[in-house]
């Protein structure tokens, strides 16, 4: 009977699970995280207003419901943990699924200024990460500027411009709520050093900003000039074509004295550096530029400052050497064959990878299926050599044994309930926990 360790609990690693038991009658698998809460990037950074995104966790929950599947949950893999030595001890065959955990960095002057924060810091926040320790986001803010022109940049965009009524009915933790509703931020410029036809936000996305009520959405005509695709767009693929649709209804466009908030769209500028005013940034200087004609951009030697007391910088991901596991420095991921991880250009026995630490942080939710599947496939056609060897006993038990105590399935459904009847005594729907001490109180509690 084949033994897997699923290393991640995010759609990659439960999209392997599911692959697993579907195509192996007989395969255990278990499903080890490093939080106590399952679901990973769906639930702590789809944004808490992307009701239909979040609900992705009832598929995965399915997986994780599964006979043959356990979810094993505060089981840290490496230093201070779980070895990944003793994991091979412990399976058959083991399968990291750890996504890509830190930010990329401009590496421009005043970066590090307070105020200025990755967006993935900030999504943090608002989605109750137990490991976010900052705060303060929008404290003394007026005018802030998002970085980059991705979907995560349209995301802290939208959530800076919504109201308390808008975020009431998330699972927004409580904190966050009310520093949010209290924001006195009415200036958000989300900036792109390409042009719109080379943003990566989708259409979707971009099409809720035009509705979020009391926001007046505006586009520099001037700079959607710029994009030799703006001004005929018939030649570009379908996505950007709607994206420049959209911004062309932008474009212009005067703001009614009645509104509240301002997002404006900004191309063609590269940050250069983060201006200090009073110990904090206080905004930020771009250079402007200009198509090369080639697919990039070239400076002009014209600079621009735009003010912020917050700066959010959503440039990309980056993955993290995991102890224990070969890494590329290069490209953030750990180097592979078909899924089947390679140490010194060899395949390592039973060591496999999927997900954004194996093909790095690209693609939407339901690339990491594909993605799984190739993986899968690799490793059941290495199981009747894997199988072979003896296993110690339950991983379980033995993970106990090494003082190890992981947060079961009925763990997690406890701080369901504990999420629950928190947005109960708050007036709100379900409200997440936000910090790990809660969170494993209410994963230890039996009540129901």
């Amino acid at each position: 009977m084949l033994r897997v360790a699923v290393v991640g609990s995010g759609p990659s690693g439960c999209y392997t699970a599911q692959g697993l038991v579907q195509q192996d009658p007989e395969v255990l698998v278990d499903v080890l995280d490093r939080l106590p809460c399952p679901y990973g990037l769906v639930r702590y950074g789809v944004a808490p207003d992307h009701e239909k995104i979040k609900s992705l966790q009832t598929n995965l929950r399915t997986i994780l419901e599964h006979e043959r599947v356990r979810f094993l949950g505060g089981v840290h893999i490496g230093p201070a943990g779980v070895p990944a030595t003793r994991l091979r001890e412990l399976y058959h065959a083991v399968v990291y699924c750890v996504g890509a955990a830190t930010d990329r960095h401009l590496g421009i002057p005043g970066e590090d200024l307070p105020g200025s924060w990755s967006a993935t810091e900030f999504v943090s926040w608002y989605s109750a990460h137990p490991d976010s320790a900052a705060d303060g986001f929008v404290v003394g803010a007026r005018s802030a500027v998002v970085i980059g022109v991705g979907n995560v940049a349209v995301d802290v965009t939208r959530m800076l411009a919504r109201g308390l009524a808008e975020l009431n009915p998330t699972d927004m933790p409580q904190g966050a709520l009310a520093a949010l509703a209290a924001s006195q931020v009415t200036e958000i410029h989300m900036v792109g050093r390409r042009g719109p036809s080379q943003a990566r936000f989708t259409t979707k996305e971009l099409r809720e900003l035009g509705d979020l009520p009391g926001t007046h959405v505006a586009a520099d005509p001037q700079e959607l000039a710029l994009d030799p695709g703006y001004e005929d767009p018939s030649g570009l693929p379908a996505a950007q074509r709607r994206n420049v649709e959209v911004l062309r209804g932008w474009a212009n466009t005067p703001a009614p004295e009645a509104a509240p908030r301002r997002i404006r769209l900004r191309f063609f500028l590269k940050p250069v550096e983060f201006l200090a005013e009073r110990g904090r940034v206080g905004a930020v200087r771009f250079e402007r530029t200009v198509p090369d004609g080639q697919g990039g951009v070239t400076g002009t030697g014209r600079f621009e400052e735009i003010e912020a007391q917050l700066v959010l910088r959503s440039v990309g991901y980056r993955g993290v050497p995991l102890e224990g596991l070969p890494f590329d420095p290069r490209n953030g991921t750990v180097p592979h064959l078909a899924g089947r991880i390679l140490r010194e250009g060899a395949v390592a026995p039973g060591e496999y990878v999927a997900g954004w630490i194996k093909r790095g942080p690209t693609g939407v939710i339901g690339t990491n299926r594909p993605c799984a599947k190739e993986t899968v496939t690799s490793l059941l056609q290495d199981a009747p050599a894997l199988v072979r060897k003896d296993l110690p006993e339950d991983p379980l038990e033995a993970l106990r044994t090494d003082g190890i105590q992981p947060v079961e399935w009925a763990g997690w459904q406890a701080i369901e309930r504990a999420e629950a009847q928190l947005g109960a005594t708050l007036g709100r729907s379900v409200v997440k926990l936000p910090d790990w001490e809660s969170l494993l109180a209410a994963a230890r509690s039996t009540t129901s």
